[in-house]
């Protein structure tokens, strides 16, 4: 195989080998918020 093959099958190699790598696992949290902070008005119409 020529010069230039390898370095693309090598390539292709460090990509894959990368890809599939060992995945560090991240801790998701969630924020529950027993009550809205804010409430919006409702619209009442302009002579209610």
């Amino acid at each position: 195989m020529s010069n230039s093959v390898k370095s693309v099958l090598a390539l292709c190699l460090v990509v894959v080998v990368a890809g599939c790598g060992n995945k560090q696992s991240q801790e998701e949290f969630v924020v529950v918020q027993p009550e809205p902070i804010s409430v919006e008005p409702a619209y009442t119409g302009k002579f209610k």
